[in-house]
């Protein structure tokens, strides 16, 4: 059951960026999936639960965090072919209008800027919950997904297999989790 805001769920809430993942996944070979993620992901939320429609989020993501278990991938993926992590060390959202779509869930439309492009991507949030942390702290939980084509991004770097097709995908799938604390 997913828990629904109250009035007190009004205000500004941070990120927390020890409990805030962002996972992606894309296909490799046409036939296998890699999945990685970054854990530098920091952020606010304006909630304004008498008017979720005027709600606002920016986050930030460190890209040079991302690991997707292999090293060599990890390094290739920072690399100027994908991320360029030495260039542009922080990929950003920001939305642009959040549509409630009850029971706790909402699309949220932003701009996502990878690199020096800025698209819009649409983000199906919802929140999983909300309650007091053990230091006093109040603590909502939320979940988004989305899919994006990483050729939108100029993200083309790739290569043809002997046998057919690409050796990277170009559909991304995006999974974020994280926790967000209540300010003042």
């Amino acid at each position: 059951m997913v828990a629904q805001p109250t009035a007190t769920g009004a205000g500004t809430w941070q990120i927390d960026p020890g409990h805030a993942l962002v996972e992606f996944s894309g296909k490799h070979m046409m036939f296998s999936t890699v999945k990685g993620r970054f854990q530098g992901v920091r952020g606010t939320i304006t909630w304004n639960e008498a008017d979720p429609a005027s709600s606002t989020i920016a986050a930030e993501i460190d890209a040079t965090s991302l690991a997707s278990g292999s090293n060599d991938r990890d390094n290739h993926l920072k690399s100027p072919d994908f991320l360029d992590v030495e260039k542009y060390p922080t990929l950003r959202f920001e939305s642009v209008r959040v549509e409630p779509l009850g029971a706790g869930r909402a699309r949220v439309v932003g701009n996502l800027t990878i690199k020096d492009v800025t698209r819009p991507v649409e983000l199906d949030a919802r929140l999983n919950g909300r309650g007091r942390s053990p230091w006093g702290q109040e603590v909502a939980g939320f979940a988004a997904t989305t899919s994006i084509n990483r050729r939108d991004w100029g993200l083309t770097w790739n290569v043809a297999l002997e046998a057919g097709g690409l050796l990277v995908g170009d559909r991304i799938d995006i999974a974020l989790d994280f926790e967000a604390v209540r300010q003042g």
